[in-house]
């Protein structure tokens, strides 16, 4: 099962309505009502992005982040859930332009979600300034380095952008959940 961790984005509801089209079996929880003791009954997980910083929503994503990372689970961040996903293991944010809209995102490594050059939307003002050593860089755009990076060696990915939002975008999220 999939649990989706619904951060306060307004984009939240288009995974989830991504997800019921693809069928697959998940929950959909705000991080107030995510039990930390009951983690290891998923065995993936989506970070949403959010709308505005919270202690208790970064301390249970990154609680998520560190228990995909013992137990080999799928993980996707999403926007913010990028970010939390590189501050938790060591990276650091900054505030970025204002991007909102589409943009070209390259890849520039392997990457089994999408490769080539894919459209993507964009909706954050903070950006990944530097990834921590367990996670590499696999697409980049003009305005933002960072656009997907995953972890060297288990499962787990991050978008700078929002792949619900456009149909390369959503290509990405069904390879994540084919994996």
């Amino acid at each position: 099962m999939l649990l989706l961790v619904d951060n306060g984005s307004v984009f939240t509801r288009d995974i989830a309505a991504f997800l019921e089209k693809w069928g697959g079996d998940y929950e959909m929880r705000k991080p107030g009502s995510v039990s930390l003791d009951s983690l290891g009954e998923y065995g993936s997980f989506i970070l949403s992005g959010r709308r505005r910083n919270d202690r208790h929503t970064n301390r249970v994503n990154s609680a998520i982040i560190r228990h995909a990372m013992q137990g080999g689970s799928k993980l996707l961040g999403i926007c913010y859930g990028a970010e939390i996903l590189a501050l938790a293991l060591g990276g650091t944010l900054r505030r970025s332009r204002p991007a909102k809209g589409l943009c070209k995102v390259t890849m520039t490594r392997g990457n089994p979600l999408a490769a080539g050059v894919i459209e993507a939307y964009q909706s954050h003002t903070y950006e990944i300034a530097r990834l921590p050593d367990c996670l590499e860089a696999l697409g980049s755009s003009q305005d933002c380095r960072y656009e997907v990076i995953r972890h060297r060696t288990e499962p787990i990915f991050g978008t700078q952008f929002h792949p619900e939002m456009s149909g390369d975008g959503r290509g990405m999220l069904a390879k994540f959940c084919a994996l």
